[in-house]
């Protein structure tokens, strides 16, 4: 008997709504094409489907691209810095494969992929991150798999040695944040900048809607004055919530009640810190109250 065409599609939804956060950057976004991939799936006809796997791989990848397309375009009025939204996600306890997904999660990884063109970007991400045939991608994108192959060889080049490696040790990012929260809560950055590398950077993305850096910041002497000075004098007295954020340690930062930001950290191959992110955007926290989920 065949798979209720419902039950088939909500087996896929996860690695769908991996891929499209993964190619968009944002979770409503990434929620949106899926559900635009369901209505579409739910119009045709099931039995001239011959790889319905592939079908709904393909028909989220392409709406995925136009979307992407149009945001990119949005995004050069976009107030300050752009970071990708923050998802909770659950790292602990999962099988070998989802923790390796859980790296190409980073806020680092994913402001990496915006070097790409958006056929680069889906191109990438179907083969090196979720291991899909070249034969398979190339018909996701409507391409040959020669030009395939060049998408992907591009974005290799693109990306260089900075695609996604092993994930840092949670004891390690529990001890970067925690010097993080205490250089600000004291404004001694010395423990912290003894765990820095000299060409950290830091950005805030404040959207125009809350207070926040206009562009990035870059090297350690910078970044610890800003830690040690700003900071120190309006955050002091926040409280902090540690969570799972995009593949990696994290936290919530509130004043009262109310979410007024969220840290991510990165590290490098040695465990220095790499990369410090901030969302101030209001309209990229609102998710962060809500229960964990899980990102493939």
């Amino acid at each position: 008997m065949a798979r209720p065409a419902t039950d088939l599609f909500e087996e896929r939804r996860p690695f769908l709504t991996g891929l499209a956060y993964r190619i968009l950057g944002s979770l409503a976004e990434a929620e949106d094409a899926v559900q635009d991939t369901y209505l579409k799936w739910q119009g045709c006809e099931h039995g001239s489907i011959s790889n319905p796997v592939g079908w709904l791989t393909a028909t989220c990848t392409r709406r995925c691209i136009d979307m992407l397309k149009s945001a990119r375009r949005s995004r050069v009025d976009y107030v300050g810095a752009w970071l990708p939204e923050p998802i909770q996600t659950m790292t602990e306890d999962t099988p070998e494969r989802a923790a390796e997904l859980s790296s190409t999660l980073s806020l680092a990884f994913m402001l990496m992929l915006e070097r790409l063109a958006p056929k680069e970007r889906a191109a990438y991400l179907l083969r090196e991150i979720f291991d899909q045939p070249y034969a398979d991608v190339a018909a996701a994108l409507n391409v040959t798999e020669t030009t395939c192959r060049k998408l992907v060889s591009r974005a290799r080049s693109r990306i260089g040695r900075e695609a996604p490696g092993s994930i840092v040790p949670k004891e390690r990012q529990d001890e970067l944040l925690e010097a993080f929260q205490q250089a600000i809560a004291t404004g001694n950055t010395l423990r912290l900048a003894n765990l820095m590398r000299e060409d950290i950077e830091l950005r805030t993305d404040g959207g125009g809607k809350a207070l926040a850096l206009l562009d990035p910041l870059s090297g350690k002497a910078d970044v610890l004055a800003f830690v040690g000075g700003t900071l120190n004098q309006f955050w002091a007295g926040y409280k902090w919530q540690r969570i799972d954020m995009n593949g990696t340690g994290g936290a919530i930062v509130f004043d009262g009640p109310n979410i007024v930001a969220s840290i991510s950290l990165a590290c490098d191959g040695h465990g220095s810190l790499s990369g410090i992110y901030i969302m101030r955007n209001p309209d990229k926290l609102g998710r962060l109250a809500d229960v964990e989920r899980m990102i493939q």
